[in-house]
């Protein structure tokens, strides 16, 4: 089967692509009306849908969280304006899921029935559909770089709490420079920097420990990061 060659995303460490369209909340220049905060932008297959209504009463009740960590949600479908605040109110007046109830999104839903925004990102892929978004996350940084990417197909609701781990993950690997591990939660141990030289591979092997840490190897050292620490260093609100 042949390949769309039209087909592109951005990529991690790429700029995220500029756009101007209309929301929701009115009118967004993209991502320059974000400049200094994270931003989570994601594609969602459509409106008045069964998944996605149950991933915007999460998404909705996530707002002030993720707000308290610098960060501002952005979604977009192929759906027109009018279907967009049609569902939302939807969603407010009579939906309840995960014992969540009465959500108002207050997050920007642009309308994108032209699907040149959803191209830009990627998330019109022709072997899923050439009519619907695919449910992508973009994770984007103050500096506007995308830092992460995530795809679900049409019929798999998203992971929240990875969604915000993966959030927490960047914003600590950036303030503390460390990496993170397999299944990493807040407060668990992070990877400290590789060697630099022979010398302090040798010194790591003969005290068995790295900076302020422990390791297993060489090349393999941890230390804790408590919490509390990752709160106040990355200010969370």
């Amino acid at each position: 089967m042949e390949q769309d060659t039209q087909f592109s995303m951005p990529k991690i460490g790429d700029k995220a692509p500029e756009f101007t369209a209309i929301s929701t909340q009115g009118k967004i220049n993209f991502p320059n009306d974000y400049k200094g905060e994270w931003v989570i932008l994601f594609g969602h297959p459509g409106d008045f849908s069964s998944v996605c209504t149950s991933e915007f009463v999460i998404f909705a009740s996530m707002q002030e969280e993720l707000a308290r960590m610098n960060c501002r949600l952005v979604g977009i479908s192929v759906d027109g304006l009018s279907s967009h605040i049609a569902w939302l109110k939807a969603i407010k007046d009579k939906i309840e899921f995960n014992g969540h109830k009465n959500m108002n999104v207050e997050f920007p839903l642009i309308e994108d029935i032209s699907m040149n925004v959803s191209r830009l990102y990627g998330m019109i892929q022709p072997e899923a559909s050439t009519t619907k978004a695919v449910r992508a996350v973009f994770f984007i940084d103050p500096e506007s770089t995308v830092r992460a990417v995530i795809y679900y197909p049409f019929n798999l609701g998203r992971n929240f709490a990875e969604i915000k781990r993966v959030l927490l993950g960047l914003q600590t690997a950036d303030a503390f420079g460390v990496a993170l591990p397999a299944d990493w939660q807040p407060g668990k141990e992070v990877i400290v920097s590789a060697p630099a030289t022979m010398k302090e591979v040798y010194e790591r092997e003969e005290k068995g420990t790295g900076p302020a840490g422990k390791c297993r190897d060489w090349f393999f050292c941890t230390k804790e990061l408590p919490e509390e620490e990752i709160e106040k260093k990355i200010k969370i609100r």
